[in-house]
């Protein structure tokens, strides 16, 4: 029974990016830009590449105060740490 409810939470991942969302957003936001075709991947690789940052300083932060569970404390800390990094 356990097999079937892992089964259907699999069913429930995306496995494209939102695409028509994503230049939708930018239409809206800033209608006067030009973009090339595949702006809005980039834009979704580099938003899934700041969540992957994030959720490893936040496991890095929650193993150090030897908690088995990342809780909003490690996020928040784990954020100021990679604005740190990214703005140099």
């Amino acid at each position: 029974m356990a097999l079937s409810t892992t089964v259907s939470q699999r069913k429930l991942i995306k496995r494209k990016a939102p695409r028509g969302f994503l230049k939708r957003v930018f239409k809206q936001r800033k209608p006067h830009l030009r973009l090339e075709t595949n702006s809005d991947l980039l834009v979704h690789l580099n938003c899934l590449l700041l969540v992957h940052r994030l959720a490893e300083e936040a496991r890095t932060n929650a193993c150090e105060n030897k908690c088995g569970v990342i809780k909003k404390e490690h996020v928040l800390a784990a954020a100021k740490v990679i604005l740190k990094k990214s703005r140099g």
